[in-house]
C-alpha cells in the first residue's frame, strides 16, 4: 500500500493539509513545506519544516498538539534565531570539543526553550499546545533517565537530567547522583542553566553550551548513544545570506517608492510635450532594439492582466495591438485595442498541484471494438439487464409523476391572486409554479477507472460494474464519459511524467448503441497519479453545461507513481476538495478482494471524506453501484 507512513502508520492526509497550510500562514511564504521525519529541524535550502517522528502512537489531540508545536518552533521560533551564531558554534565544537554530539544536542535543546518562551510571549494561544509537549516530553525523558542511569549510560542520562530540570515546575528539583566526576559538576551545571530564562538570543545560548562544555568534554567518558534533538550541519554562512522562508527569486523593488494617486483631483499641471526615453534606470548601454527602455514603474492597485481606462490615443495602435488573426473584409472596428482576445475555456486555470508540475496529459483513441469484445460486452450486459430495467423504469415514472402533479393550489411557489382563500380557508393553498418540469436529466457523469498494475485482479469486475453504468445512463439519455488511466513507469522521469487517458467512451458517442463494448479496452497498466487524473477530469467537466456534475472514481485506493510515494494521499484529497468547490460530486467505489482493513477505510476516507463506497467482494459490485446509481439518478431529477 503506498500510504503517507509517519514510521509505519497511516497519517491523517487533513491534518497533514492543515500543519501544511499553518507553516505557509506563519511563515507568510508559500513556498513553505512541512514533512515528517526522524527529528525536527527547519532547512532554509529546502525551505522545508521536518516534524519529528517522536509524537506518533499517540492520541489524536497529543500528535496534533505536539506536531503543531514542531511548526511553531520552525516557522515562528527560526525568526528569533541567528543562522550566523549556528555556524560559528559548530567551528567552535569541530575544533575544540570532543564530545560533539552531546554539544549540538544541548546547544538544540536550550535554543528551542528560549525561542519557546518568545513564542509563548509573543503569541499567548500556542501556551496549551508547549504546555502538552512539555509534558509529554517530561514523561519521556524521566523514563529515558531511569533506564540510561540502570544501564550506565551516563552521556545520555546526564542530557536527560538537564531536560528535566529544565522544564521543573520546583526549584528543588535537582540533577540525580550519576558518576563521582559527574556529580562534582552538578551544582556548576545548575548555576549555569539558571542562564537559559535569562538569555535573549542565540549568541549567548551558544555561550552557555560552549561554558557547560568547557568543563563537561573532559568530564564525560562517552559522546551521546541517541539522538534527542538535531543541529543539521548546513552552510549556515550562506543561509544567513539568503532570504529565511522566501526563494531567492523575487521580484525586484522599485528604485522610487512612487505611488499613484488613486483619482485625479481636476488641478494637476498637464505639459503636452516631448518626453526623452534616456534617463538614469538606461544609463547602462544594451541591446535594446525593439524593447521599452523603462523597466521599472510606480506602484498601483491596477492587476498585471487588469485593463486600464483608454483615452484617445490607443484606438490608433489598435491595427498592431490587436490579435494576429484574419478579419472579416477590412472592418478594423471591432479589434481590441487592448487586450489579445484568447479563447480559453472554463476551468483552464485548475493548477494541477505541487506534485504534477512535470506530469503531463497523453490522450489515447481506443481502436475499433473486435468481435470477441463485442461478444463479452453481450455477455456483460445480460448479467446486469435486469438492473437496468428497473432503473429505466424508475426513472421514468418518476418524471411521468413529475408532469402529472398539479401546478396550481400548492403550499409553496408563487404567490397568485387569489387571496380570498387566506381568510375562507383553514389550509389556503395560495401559490403555484409557472414553470413545466423538464422531460429530461440534467445531469452528466465521468466514470474515471484506475488502471494500475494493482487493479489486474479487479478489472473484469470493475468493468461489469461499468457496465451497468454505460447501460443505465443511455436508457434514461443521460451523456456520460468513461476514462481509463494510468502513468507509465518506464517513461516517467523526474522532469517528466506521461500520464495516459484511454477514454473508451466520450461524452459525444456516449449515447449511441455501439459504443459499449469499447469498454472491455481497459486493462490494468501501470502506476497512478490519481490527484492529476481528478484534475484533469475536473477541467473536463466544468466545460459542461448540465447542472449536476458527477465524478465517480474507480480504484483500489492506492495512489502510486513517480515521486509520488509519500504525498499522494494529499495530492489526490487536495484534488478531490478542489473538484467539489467547483459544484463537482466526486465519489469513490473502493474495489477490494478481501476483507478492507480500517486504516485502509480511514486512508480512503481522508482522500474522499464521507463520499466513500467500499466493495469488500468486488463480485458483488453491481448490487452496490445500483443504490449508488438510483440515488444520483433521482437527485439529479430533484
Amino acid at each position: 500500500m503506498k500510504f503517507i507512513k509517519f514510521n509505519d502508520s497511516t497519517i491523517d492526509s487533513f491534518l497533514f493539509m492543515m500543519l501544511t497550510d499553518l507553516a505557509k500562514t506563519l511563515t507568510r511564504s508559500s513556498e513553505v513545506e512541512v514533512e515528517y521525519g526522524v527529528q525536527s529541524y527547519y532547512n532554509p535550502f529546502e525551505k522545508k519544516i521536518y516534524m519529528s517522528h517522536f509524537w506518533k502512537d499517540r492520541s489524536a489531540g497529543d500528535m496534533e498538539a505536539g506536531l503543531k508545536s514542531d511548526v511553531y518552533l520552525r516557522a515562528v521560533g527560526t525568526r528569533s534565531s541567528s543562522f550566523r551564531e549556528f555556524a560559528g558554534f559548530l567551528n567552535d565544537v569541530h575544533r575544540r570539543f570532543n564530545r560533539q554530539s552531546f554539544a549540538k544536542q544541548l546547544f538544540m535543546l536550550l535554543e528551542d526553550i528560549r525561542i519557546e518562551e518568545l513564542i509563548k510571549k509573543e503569541r499567548p494561544g500556542t501556551k496549551r499546545v508547549f504546555q502538552k509537549r512539555r509534558e509529554m516530553y517530561r514523561k519521556h525523558f524521566t523514563t529515558q533517565l531511569t533506564l540510561n542511569l540502570e544501564r550506565s549510560i551516563f552521556t545520555d542520562a546526564l542530557y536527560c537530567a538537564i531536560f528535566v530540570k529544565l522544564t521543573a515546575e520546583s526549584p528543588l528539583e535537582g540533577i540525580p547522583s550519576m558518576q563521582e566526576d559527574i556529580d562534582m559538576m552538578i551544582p556548576y551545571i545548575e548555576r549555569q542553566l539558571i542562564r537559559v530564562y535569562e538569555a535573549d538570543s542565540t549568541k549567548e545560548i551558544a555561550r552557555i553550551t560552549e561554558d557547560l562544555m568547557e568543563g563537561l568534554d573532559e568530564v564525560l567518558e562517552k559522546d551521546m548513544l541517541n539522538t534527542y534533538f538535531f543541529l543539521p550541519e548546513l552552510d549556515y554562512e550562506r543561509a544567513a545570506e539568503e532570504p529565511l522562508f522566501e526563494s531567492i527569486k523575487r521580484a525586484p523593488s522599485l528604485s522610487d517608492d512612487i505611488t499613484l494617486p488613486e483619482s485625479s483631483d481636476g488641478d494637476e499641471d498637464i505639459h503636452e510635450e516631448k518626453m526623452n526615453t534616456w534617463h538614469r534606470e538606461t544609463e547602462a548601454p544594451s541591446k535594446s532594439f525593439l524593447q521599452f527602455d523603462i523597466e521599472h514603474g510606480a506602484k498601483s492597485d491596477i492587476g498585471k492582466d487588469a485593463a486600464r481606462e483608454g483615452d484617445d490615443g490607443d484606438q490608433a495602435l489598435g491595427s498592431v495591438q490587436g490579435s494576429a488573426r484574419q478579419t472579416k473584409r477590412e472592418d478594423y472596428s471591432k479589434l481590441e485595442a487592448l487586450e489579445s482576445r484568447q479563447d480559453e475555456h472554463e476551468g483552464a486555470g485548475l493548477a494541477d498541484g505541487k506534485e504534477n508540475k512535470f506530469a503531463f496529459p497523453v490522450y489515447q483513441t481506443p481502436h475499433k471494438a473486435s468481435p470477441e469484445e463485442e461478444q463479452s460486452y453481450k455477455e456483460q450486459a445480460k448479467t446486469i439487464e435486469s438492473y437496468q430495467k428497473r432503473l429505466k423504469q424508475m426513472i421514468q415514472k418518476i418524471l411521468e409523476h413529475k408532469k402529472t402533479l398539479p401546478r396550481t393550489d400548492l403550499h409553496a411557489g408563487r404567490l397568485n391572486r387569489k387571496l380570498l382563500r387566506y381568510f375562507t380557508e383553514r389550509n389556503p393553498r395560495l401559490f403555484y409554479k409557472k414553470q413545466d418540469p423538464s422531460s429530461e436529466i440534467d445531469a452528466v457523469f465521468t466514470l474515471l477507472v484506475d488502471c494500475s498494475a494493482s487493479m489486474f485482479d479487479k478489472m473484469d469486475e470493475t468493468k461489469r460494474g461499468i457496465v451497468l453504468f454505460h447501460e443505465a445512463l443511455k436508457s434514461v439519455s443521460v451523456p456520460h464519459q468513461i476514462v481509463g488511466f494510468w502513468e507509465d513507469t518506464n517513461e516517467a522521469t523526474e522532469t517528466s511524467q506521461p500520464n495516459f487517458f484511454n477514454t473508451v467512451i466520450p461524452f459525444e458517442e456516449s449515447l449511441l448503441q455501439a459504443a459499449g463494448p469499447l469498454i472491455m479496452q481497459l486493462a490494468p497498466e501501470e502506476d497512478n497519479r490519481d490527484g492529476y487524473a481528478i484534475r484533469q477530469m475536473t477541467k473536463q467537466l466544468m466545460r459542461r453545461s448540465e447542472a449536476q456534475k458527477f465524478l465517480i472514481v474507480f480504484s483500489d485506493g492506492e495512489p502510486a507513481a513517480f515521486g509520488y510515494e509519500q504525498n499522494g494521499i494529499v495530492d489526490t484529497s487536495e484534488a478531490v476538495i478542489e473538484a467539489r468547490k467547483r459544484g463537482i460530486e466526486v465519489i469513490n467505489v473502493f474495489l477490494s478482494n478481501t476483507a478492507i482493513e480500517e486504516s485502509q477505510m480511514k486512508t480512503i476516507q481522508d482522500m474522499y471524506g464521507k463520499y466513500s463506497i467500499f466493495v469488500p467482494d468486488v463480485d458483488q459490485l453491481p448490487d452496490v453501484l445500483y443504490p449508488l446509481l438510483k440515488k444520483l439518478l433521482h437527485k439529479s431529477i430533484g
